[in-house]
């Protein structure tokens, strides 16, 4: 909990910091004058005077935000020495730059994150698929459990377009990127150890917008990486230890049927209990080299609200084979970059589409996710965490950039209509369109705190 506190409070003040510095440091390069860095809003906590123009650096106590106050003439008045240093009195190409600077602070913080994460190399599962759920896209694309995934392209694509897979986040990334284009995908093929390549056609296109979100792969039939059939910790005096199986058994066969992998065999003995009754199997394993016939009976156990199943009380499955996926300063930079604009653009067509209906609102996360989420990066590595942070910092980037009144996207669009017609908006529209903006984002910002504790409650 405190890690997850404290991983929350890093990855907010962090962005925050780099989106209000971006304002200031172009503003102070464009000769305004600034009054006011304040990270946080509400009670000041600390506070220092710095600089020439004497500027505020502040720390609030709501920790949910910042902003750059300037010398503005519509503020406050401006004696007449510094009214050429005021906000207002700026060309409008210099305001534009000033207002669109902390956006793109946040964009080319993710470059830098990104890149890093490269840099220092992340362990992530090899694109070594599991069983596809059968009567599924992926079944029917003729993928198989062991199939290593290691190119994909588009379907309307040449050989020039065919894109190495890394790993298995690659993957999810590129079948993601698909279905959002109802494209289908190419994907390149072969056995675990690198022999009998395919080239199979895994058709997106008729996946609808709102399943392209979290559970997009289970919607496809690829609930998860390929695991082998392997036991680990056996729980004292469960069925699997009357049955005499040990930490390192290898299930070859239950009732004379293959097991291929550890999702077949969670659904063999889930199966063992039907309508109430269990059926006793009987397991072919390999014990340091030897084959064993082993009978054991499952117990029943209540799955959440549904009927019972079978129970081992074992550890099934192996951890998934992971690669280290590490890159160059240069290459990896250049990933960075690539990565931030991919997530841009996915990020501006799920709100899009959101917008219009074709996407869940579900997908929008507010504060409780990002605290989770932080919390778990940090625990799993320096890399792991960077990679979050760069993504919270792309979202925070773009929607920043949204034509909505109070955001910065917002003052854009009034710096456009300014361009187009030479005036300003009216003060009458300026008031409605800021009463509709907050409108707009209490709602989202309602919408996304539903979604946060639905999540935390399960149901989602």
């Amino acid at each position: 909990m405190i890690t997850t506190v404290l991983a929350f409070l890093l990855t907010l003040g962090v962005l925050i910091v780099i989106h209000e510095y971006g304002h200031y440091r172009v503003a102070v390069a464009c000769g305004v004058k600034v009054l006011r860095f304040s990270v946080g809003f509400g009670q000041v906590l600390w506070k220092r005077e710095l600089g020439k123009d004497r500027t505020e650096f502040v720390l609030c106590a709501l920790p949910l935000g910042g902003y750059v106050r300037m010398l503005d003439e519509r503020e406050a008045p401006v004696v007449p020495s510094e009214q050429s240093r005021a906000f207002n009195r700026q060309p409008l190409l210099r305001r534009a730059a000033i207002v669109a600077a902390g956006p793109l602070a946040n964009l080319i913080l993710a470059v830098v994150l990104f890149g890093a994460a490269y840099w220092i190399g992340v362990d992530e599962p090899k694109a070594v698929l599991g069983p596809p759920v059968p009567a599924t896209i992926a079944e029917r694309a003729g993928l198989r459990a062991g199939d290593w995934v290691r190119a994909v392209a588009p379907a309307s694509g040449d050989a020039a377009d065919w894109q190495d897979v890394g790993s298995m986040t690659d993957l999810r990334w590129e079948i993601t990127q698909a279905a959002m284009r109802r494209q289908a995908l190419m994907l390149q093929v072969s056995d675990r150890d690198g022999r009998g390549s395919r080239t199979l056609r895994l058709d997106l296109s008729g996946i609808e917008s709102r399943a392209v979100d979290g559970q997009l792969m289970k919607t496809i039939g690829l609930p998860g990486p390929f695991s082998e059939p392997v036991l680990g910790e056996i729980k004292a005096a469960g069925p699997a230890e009357r049955a005499g199986l040990k930490k390192g058994d290898r299930v070859v066969a239950i009732d004379g049927r293959p097991v291929a992998d550890a999702q077949t065999l969670r659904e063999a003995i889930r199966g063992a209990v039907r309508d109430g009754s269990t059926s006793a199997q009987a397991w072919r394993i390999e014990r340091n080299g030897q084959s064993l016939e082993i009978a054991i009976t499952p117990r029943p156990a209540q799955d959440g609200n549904g009927p019972s199943v079978g129970r081992i009380d074992a550890f099934v499955g192996a951890p998934a084979e992971m690669v280290t996926v590490r890159h160059g300063p240069i290459d990896g930079l250049w990933l960075g970059a690539v990565r931030t604009w991919e997530v841009s653009v996915l990020t501006v067509k799920m709100l899009g589409r959101m917008l219009i209906g074709e996407a869940s609102i579900k997908n929008l996360s507010g504060p409780l996710t990002i605290a989770d989420y932080a919390g778990q990066s940090v625990q799993q590595g320096l890399p792991y965490y960077l990679g979050f942070l760069a993504l919270v910092s792309v979202s925070l980037g773009v929607l920043n950039l949204l034509p909505l009144p109070m955001l910065d996207g917002g003052h854009l669009m009034y710096y456009i209509f300014e361009g187009v017609t030479g005036r300003p908006p009216s003060d009458v529209w300026l008031a409605r369109l800021q009463r509709g903006g907050l409108a707009v984002l209490m709602l989202m910002m309602s919408v996304a705190l539903y979604n946060d504790v639905a999540r935390l409650l399960g149901l989602h």
